[in-house]
């Protein structure tokens, strides 16, 4: 019944080292000096975790800079670039970039995501299409969510709300939702709540992507959120508004996020090379506070968003980096506030996926291999992974390097 072993493993929180055993994809024993006739992975008193969980990203149009720029270097520069490049998207094109996005992730220690795809008339199905293949080839190593929404609009743009039915119909996991790219954004924002409703599945909006306090969107989600009784069932992704609140807004706005049940996904790479454009000097950098917010009760991720194209023209798929980047620009630096970073890319998304991350006897044996001692170590010193399965499946091992001192 054995299959792997690891051994001296170094647990979150736990001062001894434990030995994994693993069998029919499960952990079937913690404990120490473990025995058994099965292949060995020698932990060395590293760190292991459940796998990093990215909880927003965009799949479909990632890796085109060889055909689109961004030449002002704002969301909207980045929208009419994607858009002009989509006419030119396949299948077999997007399947190709995602592939090598889901590549990348796998071996810097990420094992689910929630991907957003694009739907509407100009593209029609062929994005989804290509992410559904995707979710089956590499099922082995990755659990993709596919989120659909209306990148372009939802009620402006005829034909598109009838392809993301059909997306939902032919296994769409989720609907997405951008009102700030709608003539009728809060139209837009209830006819989602509709169609989920319709659907029985959960929200994921981009929100409020711009540094204006003066009015926002989600104040309307959150509304809407309430009347169907969708609390704990709706994301809101961006929502760089926050950034610019006075504490006592601030705190009346996680309140009011609390209360309807709304989480909260930050995604720093991109936040921080769009927003502030028009600015000369005392450039905002635009990252919503989450770290408040999770103080608080709220569900609070950190994802990728975009890899190598005009939104964020960088970008590794390292999670660790990602949670690094938010840690430095939110100045957090204590134990406690980097543990809550390593949270953000792992444990939160985990529970918002549907996953657990557990590192039990019954759980799934899906995890990775960290040089670290700790959670915030991994933080600080941005740990890539060196060795990582999922449910009992090896998949990846990337070494540490060697010096060859003279």
């Amino acid at each position: 019944m054995l299959d792997y072993l690891v051994r001296n493993a170094c647990l979150p929180g736990e001062n001894t080292l434990v030995d994994i055993a693993v069998g029919q994809g499960k952990i079937i024993e913690i404990a120490t000096s473990l025995t058994g006739d099965a292949p060995v992975f020698e932990a060395d008193g590293q760190l292991i975790s459940c796998g990093f969980v990215e909880s927003h990203l965009h799949l479909d149009k990632a890796c085109i800079l060889d055909r689109a720029k961004n030449k002002t270097g704002t969301l909207q520069g980045a929208i009419s670039a994607v858009a002009n490049a989509k006419s030119g998207f396949t299948e077999d094109d997007i399947y190709a970039r995602g592939a090598r996005v889901i590549e990348k992730a796998i071996t810097e220690g990420t094992n689910a995501v929630r991907t957003h795809v694009e739907i509407d008339p100009g593209i029609g199905l062929a994005g989804f299409n290509a992410i559904k293949r995707l979710k089956a080839d590499y099922v082995w190593a990755m659990d993709i969510e596919i989120c659909v929404f209306p990148q372009e609009g939802l009620l402006n743009y005829p034909g598109t709300e009838e392809l993301l039915r059909e997306a939902l119909d032919n296994g769409a996991d989720l609907l997405g939702g951008c009102p700030y790219m709608d003539t009728d954004p809060e139209g837009q924002i209830l006819r989602l709540f509709e169609m989920a409703r319709d659907y029985d599945v959960d929200l994921d909006f981009h929100l409020d992507f711009d540094l204006d306090a003066s009015w926002r969107h989600l104040d309307a989600v959150a509304k809407q959120a309430i009347a169907f009784g969708w609390q704990g069932r709706v994301m809101i992704g961006h929502v760089t508004k926050l950034s610019v609140l006075p504490k006592a807004q601030l705190d009346d706005t996680i309140a009011l996020m609390r209360d309807a049940g709304i989480g909260l996904t930050v995604l720093p790479a991109t936040d921080l090379f769009l927003t502030g454009r028009d600015h000369d000097h005392s450039v905002p950098h635009g990252v919503a506070p989450a770290h408040k917010l999770a103080a608080q009760g709220v569900c609070c991720t950190i994802a990728t968003n975009n890899v190598l194209n005009p939104f964020t023209p960088y970008g590794d798929c390292s999670l660790s980096r990602m949670a690094n980047l938010y840690a430095n620009v939110s100045q957090l630096s204590t134990e406690a506030e980097l543990e809550t970073c390593f949270a953000m890319v792992a444990d939160a998304p985990a529970k918002l996926l549907g996953r657990s991350s557990k590192i039990a006897v019954g759980e799934a044996a899906s995890f990775i291999v960290l040089p670290a001692k700790s959670r915030a170590q991994v933080i600080s010193e941005i740990s890539r992974p060196i060795w990582g399965m999922k449910d009992g499946r090896v998949t990846f091992t990337h070494p540490a390097a060697t010096i060859f001192h003279p």
